[in-house]
């Protein structure tokens, strides 16, 4: 029973401004579909929900905030490729590159928040 549970599939976050929230994941490379209450951005095979402040999709966390999540996402490119494209994008790093330790053993991160003050750390295990 110990394998009942194969991966995440989504995330819920929530968001103070949507048209900010959407322009920062896009920059990061994520798909983006906007709906008129909710929005969903694609990445790899998984997916970030995103809720609207006060306008939160039911059922919803019992204490609904912007900016709590602390969020990992494994890179598929080479962590000093993506750094690069973090600069030519015009996203302020806050920490990084710098050793840390995943599911898979040790890596290397960077991190960043976005708009909403969320934490995201991007990792790689090529090191």
């Amino acid at each position: 029973m110990k394998e009942m549970i194969k991966k995440l599939d989504h995330y819920v976050i929530t968001t103070r401004n949507a048209s900010l929230c959407f322009d920062f994941y896009e920059k990061l490379g994520f798909d983006i579909k906007k709906y008129v209450n909710r929005g969903e951005m694609f990445a790899g095979d998984f997916k970030i929900n995103v809720h609207f402040l006060g306008k939160e999709l039911e059922p919803h966390a019992l204490n609904v905030m912007h900016g709590s999540a602390d969020l990992c996402f494994e890179l598929s490119i080479d962590i000093e490729m993506f750094k690069q494209h973090l600069q030519n994008q015009g996203i302020s790093i806050e920490e990084g590159i710098v050793p840390r330790s995943g599911v898979k053993g040790d890596m290397v991160s960077i991190y960043l928040r976005d708009p909403d003050g969320n934490l995201l750390e991007f990792s790689s295990y090529e090191i």
